[in-house]
């Protein structure tokens, strides 16, 4: 069944693309969401009339997409986990976690553009951002343990804290003292 799509959907295609997709997939839920319409020799005409008019629209689309590709060219994350001792990580750093970090680096990009492999375990992985369909960056994401830092900030606490506690039982020896 031929789909023309009316948005861009990842995987898929994107806005204005005809694609063939499954029957049931079309009837089901692409349609009935509003997501596309029969690819229709009627609808294809309205289309390419479309696609005619808007061509400097869509031009502009682009420059914008190239201008926030270009402001991600030189970002790479490195996101801490917590890992078991063999190296596997408790849970995945997935979509959600590179959405999280490059929104804190001041980079608002929608998760939903983003598709990665989730990371299961320590080590290098790209992450693919999808701003136009011809317009894609690849950030790469580093996935670190976190639990080798908090147990250097574990082993300065109590050296810090045993001064205290030695300060304290002067203290209370005196106290009989006085008495």
């Amino acid at each position: 069944m031929e789909i023309i799509l009316k948005e861009d959907i990842i995987g898929l295609g994107y806005k204005n693309d005809i694609v063939n997709v499954k029957s049931g997939y079309g009837r089901n839920y692409l349609i009935p969401q509003g997501k596309g319409v029969i690819a229709s020799p009627m609808a294809k005409k309205i289309l390419a009339e479309n696609l005619k008019q808007q061509a400097h629209k869509l031009a502009a689309l682009k420059v914008d997409a190239e201008k926030k590709a270009e402001a991600l060219k030189d970002v790479a994350l490195c996101i801490a986990a917590k890992v078991s001792v063999t190296g596997q990580l408790y849970g995945s750093v997935g979509v959600n976690q590179v959405a999280e970090e490059l929104k804190k680096l001041g980079h608002d990009i929608d998760r939903k553009i983003i598709t990665m492999k989730e990371a299961k375990t320590v080590g290098d992985f790209v992450a693919l951002v999808h701003f136009h369909k011809e317009v894609t960056v690849e950030i790469p994401v580093k996935v670190v343990a976190e639990n080798a830092p908090v147990e250097e900030k574990k082993a300065e606490a109590p050296v810090e804290a045993a001064p205290a506690v030695e300060a304290e039982a002067p203290v209370a020896e005196e106290a009989p003292a006085a008495e």
